[in-house]
C-alpha cells in the first residue's frame, strides 16, 4: 500500500534525540503516546498535531504516521489502549504522576490515564490539513476535482501533501479505505458491501488492501476464532 515499515510498540518511557526525524511507520496495536517533555511534530491518519508536555496522542491498531523532533528532543510514555479512539488528541493535568504510576502498574497507568483524558480537536493548519480531514470523511473524494475547488494545481497537491504526511493524497486515501473497512468487517455486514460503502472498485481490490494492511484477509479477520 505504501512504503512505511511496522514499529515495534513498546510499552514504557521513550526518548526522542533531538530533530530526530522518524519516517511514516505503523504500529499494528493501539496505544497512548503521552509527551513528558520536549516536543515534536506528528502527522498521521488522524491529522497533524504539535504536541508538548500533557498532550496525550492517541493511536488505533493500523494507524500509521509519521514525527519530527524539534531541537531539545523529546520523552515519551507510551501505553496501551483498549477504549476506543473517537478523537486522536487530548491532554492530561499531571503525565508525571502517571509515568510514575507505570513503573509499578502499567494497566493502572493505562487506566489512570483513560479515565482523566481531556479529548479535544486537532486543529487545521493548513491546505494539507483539510484535504487530509475532507479524505477521511470521504475516502472516495476525487483528488483533481479537490485541487481545482482549493484553486491548486494536481501535481502541486500531491508533492505538497507529501512533504506534509510522508504519503502521497492517492496512498492516503487508500489507507483511510482501509481503515474505514477494518472498522466494519467485524459488524457482521456482508462483505461485498463493506467493500462497496468504503470505495473499492471490486471485491479483490478490497481483499488486497485488507490484506496488505493486516496480514489476512477480511473474511478470516470476520472470524477470528476459526
Amino acid at each position: 500500500m505504501t512504503c512505511e515499515w511496522v514499529a515495534r510498540t513498546e510499552i514504557g518511557r521513550l526518548r526522542h534525540q533531538a530533530c530526530e526525524q522518524l519516517g511514516r511507520h505503523r504500529h499494528d496495536v493501539a496505544f497512548a503516546a503521552v509527551v513528558l517533555a520536549g516536543n515534536y511534530l506528528e502527522a498521521g491518519d488522524r491529522g497533524r498535531m504539535h504536541v508538548r508536555p500533557g498532550d496525550v496522542i492517541l493511536h488505533g491498531a493500523y494507524e500509521s504516521h509519521l514525527d519530527q523532533v524539534n531541537r531539545i528532543g523529546a520523552e515519551v510514555l507510551v501505553l496501551p489502549w483498549r477504549a476506543p479512539v473517537s478523537m486522536p488528541l487530548g491532554s492530561v493535568r499531571d503525565p508525571d504522576a502517571i509515568a510514575r504510576l507505570a513503573e509499578r502498574d502499567v494497566c493502572a497507568a493505562a487506566a489512570r490515564l483513560e479515565s482523566e483524558l481531556e479529548l479535544r480537536p486537532a486543529q487545521t493548519l493548513d491546505w494539507p490539513d483539510r484535504l487530509a480531514e475532507d479524505l477521511r470523511r470521504d475516502p472516495g473524494l476525487a483528488l483533481d476535482r479537490w485541487a481545482i475547488g482549493a484553486g491548486l494545481r494536481p501535481e502541486s497537491v500531491s508533492r505538497g501533501f507529501r512533504r506534509a504526511y510522508g504519503i502521497t493524497p492517492a496512498a492516503f486515501r487508500a489507507r483511510i479505505r482501509t481503515l474505514h473497512a477494518l472498522a466494519q468487517v467485524t459488524s457482521g455486514r456482508p462483505l461485498a458491501q463493506v467493500a462497496i460503502d468504503c470505495g473499492f472498485a471490486d471485491q479483490a481490490h478490497f481483499t488486497r488492501s485488507f490484506r496488505s494492511l493486516t496480514g489476512t484477509s477480511p473474511s478470516r479477520w470476520a472470524r477470528p476464532s476459526d
